[in-house]
């Protein structure tokens, strides 16, 4: 028999992923999802039932500036004194941002309106290694007009079944991109960053595994010359992929924004 909750937190999370391995908890592995239960545990107590779940997952060393999950819980809490207590005891690799009470109706994955990812990365340099938990980079020289350009064709409605892991047959692969677009990187910056970074954001409803690093790796491609802007728009039309798929390194990425319908 299923417990039955009462209490209902919508918790907004940031946290750096270099030296974790993705949202879902895995055994014997640092996760997002598993820092998060150990420490309610610890702060709620072991007679408090409880159950979390995630906007969505993220892959290993993926970082958040701005993600949530949902906190189910059979009893009442004192809000503040629990949410202070949750962050003063996470890892200081992970915070707490803000909490809402919600309704038993809400759902943290259905009520999405949209989720904004952005990949940072430099390139034509060896990067300092105090950079690489934040951004990628590509020892060859970019030609980010070009990248610019064919950012802009995944904007609208497309099969992205070229740009993800594996689908099953069965699975839909049509996404809708509301933005797409790379510029220069001038909110994230540190002495160790490479001298020009840039950003890829990308604004859709939701996205499948791998399917923006595989999008950035297309563009680093684009970028080298190494396909056209024509290869990358046969790719967007279920043609025949002309090119290798490219997955670009996970700790570029950023889940920067998840927005949420509450009608």
């Amino acid at each position: 028999m299923s417990r039955r909750f009462h209490h209902f937190y919508l918790v907004e999370i940031q946290y750096l992923g270099y030296r974790l391995h993705g949202w879902q908890f895995q055994h014997g592995l640092k996760t997002v999802q598993g820092f998060l239960e150990l420490t309610v545990k610890f702060v709620l107590g072991e007679e408090q039932p409880f159950k979390i779940m995630g906007s969505g997952r993220t892959d290993a060393m993926v970082s958040a500036s701005s993600s949530y999950f949902e906190l189910f819980l059979e009893n009442g809490i004192d809000e503040n004194t629990f949410f202070a207590d949750l962050n003063q005891n996470l890892p200081s690799d992970l915070k707490v941002l803000s909490w809402q009470a919600v309704d038993e109706n809400f759902n943290i994955l259905q009520n999405v309106s949209s989720k904004e990812y952005r990949y940072y990365f430099g390139y034509g340099e060896k990067q300092h290694p105090f950079s690489a938990p934040f951004m990628a980079c590509i020892p060859e020289n970019l030609d980010i007009i070009l990248m610019q350009q064919g950012a802009k064709l995944y904007e609208g409605t497309h099969d992205f079944v070229h740009f993800c892991h594996k689908p099953k047959p069965e699975k839909d692969t049509v996404r809708e991109i509301k933005i797409s677009e790379i510029f220069d990187n001038k909110e994230f910056t540190a002495s160790f960053f490479p001298k020009n970074s840039f950003v890829f954001r990308v604004v859709g409803k939701g996205f499948m595994r791998y399917q923006i690093r595989m999008m950035m790796g297309a563009l680093f491609l684009l970028g080298k010359h190494e396909i056209t802007l024509s290869d990358l728009e046969n790719s967007l039309i279920n043609k025949e992929l002309t090119f290798e798929k490219h997955s670009a390194p996970a700790s570029g990425l950023m889940v920067y924004q998840v927005n949420y319908d509450f009608n």
